[in-house]
């Protein structure tokens, strides 16, 4: 089943680099970043994982858990984060799923599930899809989910950008335009009369009748 917007996220257990846990569970009230790999020791995740342990303060900074998932046992996670620590600086302090029964992959429609097998064996070119990235609300629901190609490095300064304008859009009836950074103006929601814009968003401007823009609520 092909997971969408606003579907709830699939909760599992399973044990990780910080011990077994229940995902939903793991999650709580906050929000949380789901990102996967297709195998340990691959160079281009190496440097994602690295990556996000640089940037995870300010992923906590805005409420919100990271959480690694490789289709390798937690074992072979323990031996990789000692590479990823040494050649990009950052040691991951988040948890890495452990996923050899390819369970999680499939749950998440990254692996077809009738997927054979287990990571026994496996090449990262058999798990090629298995590069998502999942972002979950607080109320479990997927918000944000991408899959890039093995030989693209995602952009983690990106998922903050989007985190940022989905947590900002969650309080208030506005929208974010295209390339808006935090402190720009957005756009104020068609859901909203020209009455009620008055009251809440004084002094907006109206560039369209469809396209009303007012500076970003504090």
């Amino acid at each position: 089943m092909s997971l969408r917007i606003n579907d709830i996220a699939p909760d599992f257990t399973a044990d990780t680099t910080q011990g077994p846990i229940r995902f939903h569970d793991w999650i709580g009230d906050q929000w949380a970043v789901l990102f996967s790999h297709p195998k340990d020791f691959t160079p281009v995740c190496t440097t994602e994982l690295g990556t996000m342990a640089g940037l995870e303060q300010q992923f906590a900074q805005r409420g919100t858990k990271i959480i690694g998932l490789s289709v390798d046992p937690v074992d072979s996670h323990a031996r990789w984060v000692v590479d990823i620590e040494e050649t990009q600086g950052h040691r991951p302090n988040y948890p890495m799923i452990g996923d050899p029964e390819l369970k999680v992959a499939k749950l998440y429609n990254m692996l077809p599930a009738d997927e054979p097998g287990t990571s026994e064996g496996r090449t990262p070119a058999n798990n090629a899809t298995v590069r998502s990235v999942f972002v979950i609300g607080p109320d479990k629901r997927i918000k944000l989910q991408l899959t890039y190609p093995m030989t693209t490095g995602r952009n983690f300064d990106e998922i903050l950008r989007v985190l940022d304008s989905m947590q900002l859009t969650a309080k208030h009836k506005v929208a974010t335009p295209a390339n808006w950074q935090p402190g720009d103006d957005v756009i104020i929601t068609a859901a909203v009369s020209n009455e009620e814009a008055e009251k809440t968003f004084p002094g907006y401007k109206t560039i369209k009748p469809y396209l009303r823009t007012t500076p970003q609520p504090k």
